[in-house]
Order: C-alpha cells, then structure tokens, then sequence
C-alpha cells in the first residue's frame, strides 16, 4: 500500500539515512550481499566470487542478530540479559565455527577464534582511540573495568596456553598451520574438557562480577539514538533474532564451503583466512560500534567492547566450542594452539592488559597497536 505524501515524510527519510550512516546502521547497507551470495552458490560459480559475498553477506545478518539480541536483553533484566548475551553474543563467530567443524577445519576454527582476540585488542582498540583521539589531547575511561576484564582476559591466555604446553613436554609438537585438522587423543583430550569448564566456570564468577555485583563499572549509558527508531517489542526482537539466526547459518554455511578453494585460488592460506578475514567478518559490525563510540568521546564503552568481546572468545566461545567437537565432526578439537598463534596471543594480551592499566589513551597508543596487529598480520600472511 502506498502512503500519502505528508510533511513529515522528509524527517522520515533523514532519520533512515542517518541510521544507515550510524554506528550500527551502516551493515545493513551490505544486505543485498546476502542474495548475491546464495544466487552465486546456486549458480556454482567461482568459490572466490562466493566467498567474498558470503563474507559480506554475514556482516548485516550478525548485526540484525546483535541488535535484537540488545533489545531482548534490555527488557529482560541483568540477571536474564546477561545470559542472553552469553548466549547470542557470540553466536555468528559460533555458527561460523560449528559449520567449520563439520567440514573438518578445526585450525581454521582456533584460527579465527585467536583472530577474533587479535581483532578487538589491537584492530579495533587501535582505530578507536586514533579516531576518539585525533582531535582531543587523550582520552579516560574506568581503568578498574578495563583491568578486571584484561586480566580475565590473560588469565585465560594461561589456561589455553598450557595443553600446548603439555603436548611440548611430551614429546609431541604444535600443530602446522598448513593444516586443516590434528588429532590429539588421549590426555590431551581430557585436559582439553578440564580446561573448557575452568574457562566456562571463570566466565560464569565475571558475569556476576559484572552484572551484580560491580554492575555500575560495566554497564555506562549510551544514547538510545545509536538503535535508531523506537524500542522493538519482544515479539518482534524474538522473530528478528529467529531470523537473523537463519540468514547467519545460510551465509556461514556457504562461506565455510568456499574457504580451501578461494584460499587456494587467491594464493592465501586457510589459516590467514581463518585469523584475519573470518575474524573481522564475523566481529564486523560489533567492531564499528566501538569505534563509533570512541569518536564520540565514550572510550568506556569502546574499551569494554574491545577487551570484553576478547575476553568473551576467550573464555565462553572456545571453551563452547571444544565440548561441541564430541559431536560435531570427525574426532574431538583439543585446545591445542599453534607457535604462531600463541605468542601472537600472549603479546596482543600483555599489550591490552598494559594499554588498559592507566585508564588513558591517545592517537599515538592507537597506532601503536595497530601497527602490531599490521606486524602480526604479515607474518600470518607468510605462514
């Protein structure tokens, strides 16, 4: 049906277009990728071609997701919220990662888990505050926040270091990142499980830390103009969240599928792939929130976004997917990590945890951590 012109049509038309340049409004421009993306799976063209539209396809898809999860959350109560955005909050890194399970790509899998670390603390953390930062001397934020979550965050770059550690004293070696999945039974196995629900235990005590106990430090206000439009119903957030989910799975699905060809047709290594491309893909939307914010001088929020999404792979998305590979795919996935993916771990941590002590920052701490991440990048790039 088509409405009358009125006056108000004009207001109309500024409010949709400064939502779509808003921080969370921009992804939804991608959404004809999604249709790309199946009509090029369909049409069995080149899995690069696929590939990159899928890639883009997933970014508006995650967003839908965050948003509605958001709007669930913040009608639900701390203690409800914050399980929903234990649940959802990760879930297009964790759909993404259980269809890279069922084909087999358990490297690619902790690839973009460690990608999705190193995306937050150094890529997005770096960019926020040379954006928040450009034309202000620095920048506060609450270093009592941001030091509870780094050091939840090393704490748990310890326990995923040590079933490499493990397999090291044994006798054994790291797994090659040209691979596309290891076996390691026995021990490893176990200590894998053990650690998993230490991790999940830990997330758990952060969670009441957090939501209850320290609620006031985590939780700072933002304008309700960055949804843009009114507050969704529970119905209505229920059945985007439904179909957000759908488009995720669809989109992760083909994009999983095209990963080795493209890989190879471009002359890249599924590992670069999984900890550079997938990482940001899969984190894009919630990335761009963050810088967003920075530039409007609310470094608390970017801060925790950065370090706390870092943290949230750490110890709920990895744990989450380790007991999933017991039934998904051909043998179990141990946490057992790469050289390259360890040391990049523990140094983008170290850097994080040292960034985030003195509750400042400036332009200049922003390029120095991208100027790391742009290090680790090539190296990957040459792996």
């Amino acid at each position: 049906m088509l409405l009358p012109v009125t006056a108000a049509a004009p207001k109309q038309r500024f409010n949709l277009r400064r939502f779509l340049l808003s921080g969370s409004g921009w992804p939804y421009l991608l959404v004809p990728f999604i249709a790309i993306a199946i009509a090029l799976e369909l049409a069995h063209a080149e899995a690069t071609l696929i590939f990159a539209a899928s890639a883009l396809g997933v970014i508006p898809t995650a967003a839908l997701m965050g948003r509605a999860t958001e709007e669930l959350a913040a009608r639900s109560g701390p203690g409800i919220g914050g399980f929903l955005n234990v649940t959802f909050g990760n879930a297009p890194e964790l759909i993404i990662a259980f269809f890279a399970l069922n084909e087999g790509l358990q490297e690619v899998v902790k690839a973009s888990l460690v990608g999705s670390i190193l995306g937050n603390i150094l890529l997005v953390m770096g960019v926020a505050m040379i954006v928040g930062g450009r034309n202000r001397e620095r920048q506060t934020f609450d270093r009592t926040a941001a030091s509870a979550q780094s050091l939840m965050l090393l704490l748990a770059a310890v326990a995923l270091a040590m079933p490499a550690t493990f397999q090291l004293v044994s006798g054994g070696g790291l797994p090659n990142p040209a691979e596309e999945a290891v076996n390691f039974s026995g021990d490893l196995e176990s200590i894998s499980i053990g650690v998993s629900l230490i991790l999940l235990a830990t997330y758990l005590f952060g969670l009441l830390f957090s939501l209850r106990t320290h609620r006031r430090l985590f939780n700072p206000s933002h304008d309700a103009e960055e949804h843009g439009g009114e507050p969704w119903s529970v119905k209505r957030a229920v059945t985007m969240l439904a179909l957000a989910g759908v488009a995720v799975g669809v989109m992760s699905e083909i994009l999983v599928g095209s990963i080795t060809e493209a890989s190879e047709t471009i002359g890249i290594s599924p590992f670069f792939v999984g900890v550079i491309v997938v990482a940001i893909v899969g984190n894009a939307a919630e990335h761009w929130v963050a810088i967003y914010f920075a530039a409007r001088d609310k470094m608390d929020l970017a801060v925790n976004i950065a370090i706390g999404s870092s943290a949230q792979i750490a110890l709920f998305a990895a744990p989450v997917l380790v007991l999933l590979s017991f039934f998904v795919g051909d043998f179990p996935m141990a946490l057992v990590f790469n050289g390259f993916e360890l040391a990049a771990i523990f140094l983008a941590v170290l850097i994080g945890t040292h960034v985030a002590n003195d509750g400042e920052s400036t332009w200049f701490e922003g390029v120095q951590l991208l100027s790391v991440y742009a290090v680790l990048g090539l190296t990957f790039y040459f792996v």
